[in-house]
């Protein structure tokens, strides 16, 4: 299928991947990443796995074993560990649930942002200078950024330029960003009596975390969320991006 690894991707993968229990054999695991992916691209339920990648127990588990024990955060992480650090972007962007997900219960950087449990999601995302996805988080659709910013903001490289827009311009963020030794290049608001320092020539990279969003929707996954839990969405969000990764580094190589 078009949408299973390249033998390069599996080569990057597998090493990351946690290791098998002597003695016990397991499925296969290209085999079982592939239904996985089939599944984030697709956005069809796990119910309609092609019969080739196997039982759609066991990959519905494996994905939902690992997102419990932390493998695909461990896998984003080590993924982008090379993540270009001049120039950073944050933003957000809002995603519908699906009616199905609906009915559960209740350098520089960009940021960006999707929401938590049923009903819309914001992700938030910032991504380095080439437009890739460096972190992540989930919050509810009619969250404010701020919030998300703290969190995202929080491990910065010095002399990074974090690209923001006036969302963000908070003092509270433009401190937490210049205390990492980090510069802001965040539009002031209209009601602010102080204009900070602010280069539009710079902040013209921005739409590089919109070309992110948008390359993250075609995972049909992630475009129209299904997952009641949100746990679940994020983890489809991060497979997304770690393919984003994938691609990008297979074709620099």
């Amino acid at each position: 299928s078009r949408y299973d690894l390249t033998d390069f991707e599996w080569r990057v993968i597998e090493p990351l991947l946690p290791n098998k229990p002597r003695g016990v054999p397991r499925v296969d695991d290209r085999r079982v990443l592939n239904g996985i992916f089939w599944v984030v691209r697709s956005g069809a339920p796990w119910r309609d796995l092609p019969e080739r990648y196997g039982p759609r127990t066991t990959c519905y588990n494996r994905f939902s074993r690992w997102r419990k024990a932390g493998v695909w955060d461990r896998l984003m992480d080590a993924i982008t560990a090379a993540y270009d650090g001049d120039v950073q972007m944050i933003d957000s962007t809002s995603i519908r649930a699906h009616q199905q997900a609906a009915t559960a219960k209740r350098g520089t950087w960009i940021i960006a942002s999707v929401a938590p449990e049923a009903g819309h999601a914001k992700i938030h995302a910032v991504v380095d200078a080439q437009g890739l996805p460096i972190r992540l988080s989930l919050t509810a659709g009619q969250a404010h950024d701020g919030p998300a910013a703290y969190r995202l903001l929080d491990r910065l490289d010095p002399r990074t330029i974090v690209l923001a827009d006036k969302a963000y311009d908070a003092d509270g963020i433009r401190d937490l960003i210049e205390a990492q030794g980090a510069v802001p290049n965040i539009p002031a608001k209209s009601n602010r009596k102080w204009k900070p320092c602010f280069s539009k020539r710079l902040y013209r990279e921005r739409n590089l975390v919109e070309r992110f969003f948008s390359k993250l929707k075609h995972f049909r996954r992630v475009a129209t969320r299904y997952d009641k839990l949100a746990a679940n969405f994020l983890a489809m969000i991060q497979l997304a991006s770690i393919r984003l990764w994938l691609r990008a580094y297979e074709s620099t190589t």
